[in-house]
């Protein structure tokens, strides 16, 4: 795992793109404390930040082809270059390093632009053809690692994370009002948009070519697809649930094995519930990798699970450290959350993880292992199965006992909307005209969020203008999504927007990696991915029992309190961890005082203010209000990071 950088374009020197390689890659050393690489000549310009996983000797970036006409620096892992460089060896190619990095030379030398598909892992991609003069840039499956694009001044300029193209670029670092509002309708910016002016997101599972003569091509080289739901042909899934569970079983092993690959220490993170439990129990039964596991306890026992987390550590027999964290770590670090983020968050979530990874790695660790995915994959949200009583119910919209069918969701939730079955049957039933759009899972929870667009201050709010979420993400999808099933959609929908724009990114790979720590994650090898999307939807939920086929699978590795363990999403306390006795922290009263509002444009002050008022009285109780004083938050923390880094950037 690594940080990377670069650009391209007819006019680059070497001599010019050294110090401008320096400066963006130095803003990325956490991403790659281990040691810099660089590689610029004429037309290009590549550096490289690396944290040392595999081939520690001799893996330096970039790596180049025997030839020198092809060079790459990477970030992320190939699971699989062990097969792939068995396989390039007995066709006479010649490698000089033992890492996974180098196969990627080959394989372009050999397949061109379709090595992508030949790649078993997480990662993104810059790869130079010095013969042709074209830059080619490839992003992995599901999103787990990032590239950030910008084209100015004739170039193409690209990176692990913002902050690096800033360096170079100050005229991005102003927020987008698209952006922005995108950000509060749906947990993250709309890809390939992000919050800052110029930048864009190279989106999961696509390709960009930059030729010599400026020329760009942009295609999807691979996407989660799904059989169309008329399609009730035998070759359609041709196997019985026995063998489904076998096969499923042995994806799983296989794809654990390929992840623990790594010739430094492995972790795993143990959160209590059956996803990170059926991956430390994979490991332990299946390897013969030594693991150490890792959780988060918090003191609010609303959100801790350290009592399942302690009763696998004892199945398991793992040597097991736990992080205790507590409302005030919370608020202290979220500063801190934000500058790694670079981007406006709704949820303090991201903040106890990133604080895990730091545990981790005082323990000498830089790889963990993690449950993510498994929802998404196999349908283990109350999402997926709150969307399915809601079409039931749309069947018979006058029924009083349809929507009573929701009040066994959700029972994690202290302040439930099922609690009130009057008060569940308006906020659920709201949307129901959007019954056969792809986004209408989505539209509550949607919903909810974009209340905080009426935060946006009038000028904010006339430049975004006429802004639908729903409209605007569904402009994204692709149009066979109307053939599938509806828990089909529901999945795709969830993997394009909280999955890969907020889940991967503001609480996977940025917290872990602003303390150099990898993660990886297993439910999402792309093998595994192909599969259950494959199967019948109910074999993912089946009744009210998400990741069924999933829990047969593992049936027998883990506890039966774990395996038949109703979902409880992993979250924390939010406008809370910033208030104690009714008094703000200092950053936070500074950062939300009326002059500061004002002085930033982005918000209506006294709307903001009524809301700091609520919050601080300890009355804000729903998502709606937590998740807007969150994202204000954070907002204004990107905003002051902005400006003070544009001060400090100023001659004196």
């Amino acid at each position: 795992m690594c940080g990377i950088a670069g650009f391209s374009g007819p006019d680059v020197r070497p001599d010019e793109a050294h110090p401008l390689l320096q400066r963006m890659i130095h803003t990325l050393a956490h991403r790659g404390p281990d040691g810099f690489g660089f590689h610029a000549d004429h037309g290009i310009g590549l550096a490289h930040a690396r944290l040392s996983i595999i081939d520690l000797s001799t893996g330096d970036q970039p790596i180049h082809n025997p030839s020198r006409t092809a060079w790459t620096v990477f970030n992320g892992e190939i699971f699989n270059y062990v097969e792939l460089r068995r396989e390039l060896e007995a066709e006479g190619r010649v490698f000089y390093t033992q890492s996974d990095t180098e196969v990627i030379v080959h394989l372009y030398d050999r397949d061109g632009d379709d090595f992508v598909q030949h790649l078993n892992g997480q990662f993104a991609i810059a790869l130079w053809d010095a013969t042709r003069h074209r830059l080619v840039l490839a992003r992995d499956r599901a999103g787990i690692r990032p590239l950030y694009l910008a084209r100015e001044a004739g170039r193409l300029w690209f990176a692990s994370e913002p902050k690096a193209l800033l360096a170079v670029l100050p005229q991005c670092a102003t927020l987008d009002p698209r952006g922005l509002a995108e950000t509060f309708a749906t947990w993250s910016p709309i890809e390939p948009h992000t919050v800052y002016r110029g930048i864009e997101s190279l989106p999961p599972g696509h390709l960009l070519v930059r030729e010599a003569d400026g020329r760009e091509t942009l295609r999807r080289w691979w996407d989660w697809t799904f059989p169309d739901e008329a399609d009730t042909s035998p070759s359609r899934f041709p196997m019985d649930v026995e063998t489904a569970t076998a096969e499923l079983r042995a994806l799983l092993i296989d794809a654990v094995r390929l992840q623990l690959r790594a010739d430094v220490p492995v972790g795993a993170y143990l959160s209590g519930g059956l996803d990170s439990s059926g991956i430390v129990a994979m490991i332990r039964g299946f390897t013969h990798t030594p693991v150490r596991t890792f959780s988060v306890a918090f003191e609010d026992g609303e959100f801790d699970e350290s009592e399942h987390q302690m009763a696998m550590v004892r199945h398991l027999g793992t040597e097991h450290t736990t992080l205790r964290c507590t409302r005030r770590d919370i608020g202290e670090a979220f500063p801190r959350l934000v500058r790694h983020t670079d981007t406006p968050v709704l949820r303090t979530a991201p903040v106890p993880l990133m604080l895990l990874a730091g545990s981790v790695r005082e323990h000498g660790y830089k790889v963990v292992l993690t449950g993510e995915g498994a929802d998404e994959v196999f349908g283990g949200y109350d999402l997926f199965k709150e969307a399915k009583i809601r079409r039931f119910w749309a069947q018979q919209p006058d029924s009083r006992l349809r929507p009573r069918l929701l009040e066994r969701l959700y029972g994690y939730l202290p302040n439930s909307p099922v609690r009130n079955p009057a008060f569940a049957q308006t906020f659920f039933g709201q949307g129901m005209q959007h019954l056969h759009r792809p986004v209408f899972a989505h539209v509550p929870r949607w919903t909810t969020s974009q209340r905080a667009l009426g935060l946006l201050s009038p000028d904010m709010r006339a430049e975004v203008g006429a802004f639908d979420p729903l409209d605007a993400f569904e402009a994204t999808l692709p149009a066979e999504i109307a053939r599938w099933s509806p828990l089909a959609r529901d999945q795709y929908v969830e993997a394009k927007s909280l999955l890969s724009g907020y889940l991967l990114s503001s609480q996977g790979d940025r917290v872990a990696m602003a303390n150099s720590i990898e993660g990886r994650v297993p439910y999402l090898d792309h093998r595994v991915i192909e599969f259950a999307n494959r199967l019948p939807p109910s074999w993912k939920i089946r009744g009210m029992t998400e990741k069924w086929l999933l829990r047969r699978a593992l049936r027998d590795l883990l506890p039966d309190d774990i395996l038949q363990r109703t979902k409880q999403p992993y979250r924390a306390p939010d406008s809370a961890s910033f208030f104690f006795d009714g008094q703000p922290l200092d950053y936070v009263a500074d950062l939300m005082s009326e002059a500061s509002l004002r002085e930033a444009g982005y918000f209506d002050a006294a709307a903001v203010g009524r809301l700091f008022d609520k919050c601080r009285a300890g009355r804000a109780t729903g998502f709606a209000d937590n998740q807007a004083f969150v994202g204000v938050l954070s907002t204004m923390l990107v905003h002051r990071q902005l400006r003070d880094a544009s001060g400090a950037a100023a001659p004196h």
